[in-house]
């Protein structure tokens, strides 16, 4: 188990008094007394609804070895008086200047990955590719926040080589903020979509806000992104390398091609093919983005194309399933926007050899005022990709409206309000040359129409 050190200057910079004895390591830093280890420091975060300072006792019960602790703040009478506790103007503050100065101390390459869409799948990539030659330390889950980027910096063993960072955002300013924690040698933006309009206002405000990743790099870093969309086709003050299917892009797909077990692509100027064993256009360019910083950090070709092959994604990204009647279950539904989920349509389009393609789409959330008419834009992308078109939910009925007004879908239209109509008609239709690809904001739990196939 790696061990987080508390040396001097850490201790200096974040308290000033410490009861007891104070430890010279830990064997981490938690916030959440259920899954805290044995041996961590406890950090009480305080939120809108709750205050960590509250669980102090569990934290000690579950085997913290010392904890931060807001000034004015009233300890329980009851703590051990040996338990050290160290002083601090804010809890969170502070777990952000420990996760500063461990960072310090281990010295990774860091890479900071943002984009509206595939951050995640992204993220994958390229750690599964950097893996080939380097220790590399990624974000876990979607712990891509102000408190999440933090905590995957603390969990980083220390002989790490290489630190992917995902950073996520609803409002502009906050990866700016991320970026300006964590200093990153090189930057990714994947794309700009749909997502967080509500808050942004446009895809202008959006793109302004992902190119806030350059904030905080480093004087010779390195800005990754995508070569096709015109919002980032802009003066950077930091070195740039496109990727996409444009012919301006330095590192460009020039073909690719749906396999059973996932995507085959060629690259221009490096000749024989990559392999993903995941579907879609889009994760062809997310590769881009691992190939271009493997080539920047060294790797070989082969180096890549085995990192690639042996990809594993996190859950519910392009997830290939097997039902029991051995039909193809795709599980996409992890998030949704207009942008990822036209990409979604794209790939089934492309898929041969099933006698029916279902595609089953829901509500998109975090749209904004918008949010009828990015509905119903999809709606233009779907004729000629399926054979049956399946919505559920208040907001998907809006692409199933402008399917019935544009009347020039050959597939069978059905939608669905209520779980146990949409689960019969769903299995009707299950056999063995059936693919299913589920598309839909995680709000809309889609495992429920997924899992009774399985």
């Amino acid at each position: 188990m790696e061990m987080l050190n508390l040396n001097p200057a850490i201790v200096r910079k974040i308290s000033n008094s410490a009861q007891g004895q104070t430890p010279k390591s830990f064997n981490g830093v938690s916030i959440d007394t259920r899954t805290l280890l044995e041996g961590a420091l406890y950090v009480p975060i305080v939120g809108d609804r709750f205050d960590g300072h509250q669980f102090i006792n569990q934290a000690i019960e579950n085997g913290a070895k010392g904890t931060l602790w807001k000034e004015g703040l009233s300890l329980p009478n009851d703590l051990p008086p040996d338990f050290p506790v160290y002083f601090v103007s804010d809890t969170l503050e502070a777990l952000q200047d420990l996760a500063k100065a461990y960072l310090n101390e281990v010295d990774p390459t860091i890479i900071g990955v943002t984009g509206s869409n595939g951050k995640t799948t992204t993220k994958d990539m390229i750690a599964q590719v950097l893996g080939e030659r380097f220790n590399v330390h990624k974000t876990g889950g979607n712990f891509n926040n102000h408190i999440g980027l933090p905590l995957t910096v603390l969990k980083m063993p220390l002989d790490s080589d290489i630190l992917v960072c995902e950073m996520g955002m609803n409002h502009k300013g906050e990866i700016s903020f991320l970026s300006q924690m964590v200093n990153p040698h090189y930057g990714v933006i994947t794309n700009i979509g749909e997502s967080h309009i509500e808050h942004l206002g446009s895809r202008e405000g959006i793109a302004q806000a992902k190119g806030e990743i350059v904030d905080g790099m480093k004087a010779s870093g390195v800005l990754i992104l995508d070569a096709d969309e015109p919002l980032l086709d802009r003066e950077w003050k930091t070195s740039v390398i496109s990727c996409g299917f444009s012919s301006e892009a330095l590192f460009m797909a020039e073909r690719f091609v749906n396999t059973s077990g996932g995507v085959t692509f060629s690259v221009k100027g490096i000749s024989g093919d990559f392999e993903l064993p995941v579907l879609g256009a889009h994760n062809v360019k997310n590769a881009l983005y691992a190939l271009a910083l493997g080539a920047h950090l060294g790797l070989t070709d082969e180096d890549v194309r085995r990192g690639l092959l042996n990809l594993k994604l996190s859950g519910m990204r392009m997830e290939r399933l097997k039902s029991s009647k051995g039909a193809l279950l795709i599980n996409d539904a992890y998030n949704a926007s207009p942008t990822s989920m036209v990409a979604a349509i794209e790939t089934l389009k492309k898929m041969e050899g099933y006698t029916k393609k279902v595609l089953v789409l829901g509500d998109m959330l975090e749209l904004g005022d918008e949010e009828e008419q990015l509905h119903r834009s999809v709606a233009t992308h779907i004729p000629g990709s399926c054979t049956h078109v399946v919505t559920i939910g208040k907001k998907a009925s809006w692409i199933a409206d402008a399917l019935k007004e544009e009347g020039n879908l050959d597939a069978q239209l059905n939608h669905f309000t209520d779980k146990e109509e949409a689960n019969n008609y769903l299995a009707s239709l299950h056999d063995q040359g059936t693919v299913y690809l589920f598309k839909a904001s995680r709000g809309l739990k889609f495992e429920q129409y997924i899992e009774p196939l399985q």
